[in-house]
Order: C-alpha cells, then sequence, then structure tokens
C-alpha cells in the first residue's frame, strides 16, 4: 500500500485511489470489446510523422475528453482552419460569433454547461434563392440540424443559443443568483420558432480531427482516416453520403432519415477543428444516431451516444465499423471517453 504521504505529495488523495479502484470494477453501461480485431483487407498503412510530433502510447487514455453539453458542428466546406477557428476569415466566422455568447467569457457562459464549438469540412445547405447567406450547423449529441443560419443576423446566432444550447436546467451552484439571472442562463423553446427548417439529424456521423493548422500529426493522420472510413463504410453496408444536405427538397427525406434501400443505415465523414489530444492522434468521434438499429436489426445499444476513440490507425477503422457501428459495442484500448443522448459523460 503506497503511504498517504506519498500520496498527499502526489496530488493524489486515497479517496480518489478508491474511488478508482471502484470505477476500475464497475461495470461498463455499455457493451465493450478488449482490443480491435485485425482487418481482413488491405488498408492504408500507418502514416510517419515529423520527428518530434510522435504518438503518445504510454499515456492511459481512457477517460481523457472535456466534459461538455454540446458539440455545436459548424458547416465551413473547408477541410483545415487557423489554429484559433474564431480568426478564419479575419474573423468573420460562425464559430467566432458562437463562441462570442458561450465561449469562455461568453454572454452566457456557463461552467456546468460547456458548450464546445468545432469547424467541420462537412458543406452547408444551399438555400433555393442563392443571394441568401446561410451557415449550417449540427447540434450532438441533440442529433439536430440546422440547415439555414443567416450570416447576416446576430439575432439568429442569439436565436440558436437561447432556442437550443442554453441548459433547460441549472445546475445547483447557481441556486444563489438572482432571478433575473437564472433566467437569462436558461433555454427558451420560443426561439427555436426563429431558425428554419430544423430537423432531426438520423445519419451516423464520423468526425475525424484533421485540424493541420493546429497540430501537424492531426493534418497527417485525418485525411487519412478520413478516405478510410469513406472505403469501409459502403463494405459493410452503409451508405456514405457527400455533398450539402439538400434541405429544400421535399424528396430527400428519405436520405435525411438516414433510412437507404437495402443499407442498414447512412453517415456521412467528415474532417473537424481541435477536440484535444493530438498526442493521441488519430482522434474519432462517432455519433451514432437514435433511431439506429444493429445490422440484426434489434435496437443498436450505442443508439443516441457519441463515442471517442484515440490512437486510431488506418488498420483499426474496419474493426470500429465492424464493432462499433454494426454492433454496439466500444473497443476499450482505443477508448477516450463518450457522451449520451442527456449530455452524460462516460468513462470506464
Amino acid at each position: 500500500m503506497i503511504p498517504r504521504s506519498i500520496l498527499r505529495r502526489a496530488g493524489v488523495t486515497p479517496f480518489l485511489v478508491a474511488t478508482r479502484r471502484s470505477l476500475a470494477t464497475k461495470t461498463p453501461p455499455f457493451p465493450t470489446i478488449p482490443n480491435c480485431p485485425s482487418p481482413t483487407c488491405a488498408c492504408a498503412p500507418t502514416p510517419e510523422l515529423p520527428e518530434g510530433l510522435e504518438i503518445d502510447h504510454k499515456t492511459k487514455i481512457s477517460g481523457l475528453i472535456s466534459s461538455y453539453a454540446q458539440h455545436v458542428l459548424v458547416c465551413t466546406g473547408k477541410p483545415d482552419w487557423p489554429s484559433r477557428i474564431e480568426e478564419d476569415n479575419s474573423g468573420d466566422n460562425l464559430a467566432a460569433d458562437l463562441r462570442e455568447l458561450v465561449g469562455r467569457g461568453g454572454v452566457f457562459s456557463d461552467p456546468f454547461h460547456n458548450i464546445s464549438v468545432l469547424n467541420s469540412s462537412f458543406p452547408s445547405s444551399k438555400p433555393q434563392r442563392a443571394e441568401l447567406q446561410t451557415t449550417s450547423v449540427y447540434l450532438l449529441p441533440s442529433f439536430k440540424y440546422v440547415p439555414f443560419l443567416p450570416r447576416v443576423s446576430f439575432e439568429s446566432v442569439e436565436a440558436l443559443v437561447k432556442g437550443y444550447l442554453l441548459p433547460e436546467k441549472l445546475h445547483s451552484a447557481h441556486d444563489g443568483l438572482s432571478p433575473i439571472h437564472k433566467d437569462r442562463l436558461l433555454r427558451k423553446p420560443a426561439y427555436q420558432n426563429l431558425l428554419l427548417g430544423v430537423r432531426d439529424s438520423n445519419d451516423i456521423l464520423v468526425l475525424v480531427c484533421g485540424h493541420g493548422g493546429r497540430d501537424k500529426r492531426c493534418g497527417i493522420y485525418g485525411p487519412l482516416l478520413q478516405d478510410e472510413f469513406e472505403r469501409q463504410l459502403p463494405e459493410a453496408g452503409v451508405e456514405v453520403l457527400s455533398g450539402p444536405v439538400e434541405a429544400d427538397m421535399p424528396d430527400t427525406a428519405e436520405a435525411l432519415s438516414g433510412q437507404t434501400s437495402g443499407r442498414v443505415h447512412s453517415a456521412r465523414v467528415g474532417l473537424i477543428s481541435h477536440i484535444g489530444g493530438h498526442k493521441f492522434a488519430g482522434n474519432v468521434i462517432v455519433y451514432l444516431p437514435p433511431d439506429l438499429k444493429t445490422s440484426g436489426g434489434e435496437a443498436h445499444p450505442l443508439a443516441g451516444h457519441g463515442i471517442w476513440y484515440g490512437r486510431v490507425e488506418p488498420k483499426h477503422v474496419e474493426g470500429i465499423v465492424t464493432e462499433t457501428v454494426l454492433k454496439g459495442k466500444v473497443i476499450t484500448e482505443l477508448f477516450r471517453g463518450g457522451i449520451s443522448q442527456d449530455g452524460k459523460i462516460l468513462r470506464l
């Protein structure tokens, strides 16, 4: 047994040690598989990285994700961005507007309800009127898609925050706030009526950190893994959709619902900006929609969840598709954490 004096000098309390022991023996709330299966076919080789930018294979990655309530995924149509995404296009971008409201020190910033704003390579939906300037966003794990957010009105950004992103209930730490202050931090569903065309997102979303403007490891791994997922998913019977979501077209309901002829589901694969943990590249988040079924037609064990993986190499992609996407099993050796649809952070 480690002496308490040593634990204290290391900043570790006996209570924390006991907690970690109890967590280690607790049964995970989802199916798991310890290791990723070896690929059954040829895949891209593991890329070589510049000297000094090695992948950390020693640190335990389970639990190494930041707590968050929602990801706001901005559809930029670009594969990469400046290190600070709010500086893209000289600061004229949706990520900058959102962080002004819900970022650290923002008007509606709440340390107990963290909103993580990311850029993605997904293109935005195109409005029927070409002169309109709009941007699309995904809200995850709410699994909502907002096709048309006007870029000439800050009021629409505020409507998104007030109508969809603020919490429905405040943390008990806010009990001492005045009623007016509490009211300002709570969600107002009436604002949802100001945003047109918002719908459920029922596609599998595979998000690969490819933020080369922030770290070269992600810039190298990201596009490589994106290509591998786009190759492996159709082999497993999952159609990969590309191009903007045609939100104005009534005959696209089948594609938007994720149900496609002869296939289990549909997916979109995109690159995203920094999510933390460059040294654990490739970093992948798989968001599995609430209505997802397994390959056998049963309820999917991970439906409505977002699963974070780290140290993903091309040789792991087939296993992630087979075990996580099709069967609903978390691969323990790659697992960084996850989130359920109700915002609960998942750890082993």
